[in-house]
């Protein structure tokens, strides 16, 4: 603090006052311009932040500044749109859309509301499994919009409109078209993928299919081969020009590599809905998934003895560490039970889910809970239990995850060996073989098929 002499001539006193009210603004300034310069984030404290799209579109001037990949806002004075609650999902097998939505936190008299809604347009009694939906809430959860498809780009969507909600149809011709891809990896899958000019969604697809026989965070290695046959899906205009809307359904696949030899064929055990089988006709679905999540590296294997980073002392470490950002979502390997959502000591927030086969998996240091997430609770494969963080003996964000059985932990690593799901019934066998011997003749090459060939 600068001391004034008390007899000071007073032009010298308003000098010294207006600079120092200089100063305090550049201090405010400088301590708010962060704050607002901070992007909303995925995953920080909700199903998904706002992106830069999203705040342009609320009328904030937004600009992504490549080199760094902040977010700056051109006019600060403008007050931040409110946060909204964006969530995505997919009805599973014998699912309804109260019980899907209820995973995400929805409320009862919200899905009411919406199925009310929709009631003249959609009878939600025949909802399948692989309907989609995406609904977007406003801070106090009121509906903003709700989207739902029962195919690619073919559904209803109810947007708010005054008092009430206008439903309309959202509905596009789409044409697929075959197509064939092959090439090695270089420094990921999804690199690979976008080399050769398609979305990465396909290389999402792709690891979805084996996810069960191979663990894309550890096993896959540089020089690895993959072989993919899909369909192009191509939206047609009312003037009859096709634009390319994104990759479709996957027919055939192959991984040839450091995590072995796989083949996978898509097929119809009834019409309209499917799923992939070896070529012997048994199902890739295995009872345990390889990963717990979709994304992230392996920062520590299964050991018996592992020099703890921050007890720095040796000790076993059974289990597999994957880390992410923290938020990522962390699936259920398995249906299955939950027997135990709380803190636990190093492990932090931990889940533990009870499998049918004795088998128990664990999922450690999570930064949150799966919304409304219970013990006793019913969970389904690829169900979202929690998501990734950094609590309890933790050096970053990450998911410890282990499988026990018997009160003993085995390793991971070894799930696949655990029995798959049901194969291709006996009376299809005939037809599976035709379409198995004609997909994979596809995958090959040797039948000739031009890019983008109508099937």
């Amino acid at each position: 603090m600068i001391k004034r002499p008390q007899l000071q001539a007073r032009n010298h006193v308003r000098r010294s006052g207006a600079l120092a009210l200089v100063l305090f603004g550049l201090t405010a300034c400088l301590a708010i311009v962060p704050a607002l310069a901070e992007p909303v984030l995925p995953g920080k404290g909700g199903a998904r932040g706002v992106s830069p799209a999203e705040l342009v579109a609320s009328g904030l001037d937004a600009v992504m500044a490549p080199a760094v990949g902040a977010i700056s806002l051109r006019n600060p004075s403008t007050p931040a749109p409110p946060r909204l609650q964006i969530s995505e999902g997919e009805l599973g097998r014998g699912e309804t859309l109260a019980r899907a939505l209820g995973r995400e936190g929805v409320s009862p008299q919200l899905v009411l509301e919406i199925t009310r809604t929709l009631a003249p347009h959609f009878d939600f009694r025949s909802a399948q499994p692989g309907h989609r939906f995406t609904i977007v809430r406003g801070p106090k959860g009121e509906l903003v919009n709700f989207e739902y498809l029962t195919r690619p780009n073919t559904g209803w969507r109810i947007e708010r409109s005054g008092d009430g909600y206008e439903v309309t149809r959202r509905e596009a011709r789409l044409v697929p078209r075959t197509a064939r891809i092959a090439g090695l990896v270089t420094s990921t899958l999804y690199g690979a993928i976008a080399d050769l000019g398609e979305d990465g969604q396909l290389a999402h697809d792709y690891a979805e299919v084996f996810a069960w026989d191979i663990d894309f965070h550890r096993a896959i290695r540089q020089g690895d081969a993959f072989e993919i046959l899909y369909e192009r899906l191509y939206r047609v205009d009312p003037d009859g020009k096709e634009k390319y809307s994104g990759p479709g359904r996957i027919l055939a696949a192959r991984y040839d590599g450091a995590a072995g030899h796989h083949e996978a064929v898509y097929f119809e055990t009834v019409q309209g809905r499917g799923g992939y089988y070896h070529p012997d006709g048994t199902s890739v679905e295995g009872q345990f998934l390889m990963s717990p999540v979709s994304q992230g590296r392996v920062t520590s294997p299964f050991s018996n003895a592992r020099r703890h980073p921050i007890l720095k002392i040796t000790r076993p470490h059974h289990g597999i560490d994957y880390a992410a950002p923290t938020g990522t979502p962390v699936w259920a390997v398995a249906d299955g039970t939950v027997v135990y959502r709380a803190r636990m000591g190093g492990f932090g927030n931990l889940v533990k889910i009870r499998h049918r086969t004795g088998v128990e998996s664990l999922y450690a240091h999570l930064s949150r809970y799966a919304n409304n997430l219970k013990v006793g609770q019913t969970v389904r494969q690829k169900q979202v239990i929690g998501y990734v963080g950094s609590t309890g003996l933790a050096t970053g964000p990450h998911v410890c995850f282990r499988l026990s059985k018997g009160g003993k932990y085995v390793n991971p690593g070894n799930v696949r060996g655990l029995a798959t799901r049901e194969p291709v019934p006996a009376n299809l066998r005939g037809r599976f073989q035709a379409a198995r011997d004609m997909l994979l003749a596809e995958l090959d090459g040797s039948k000739v098929l031009a890019r983008d060939s109508a099937r």
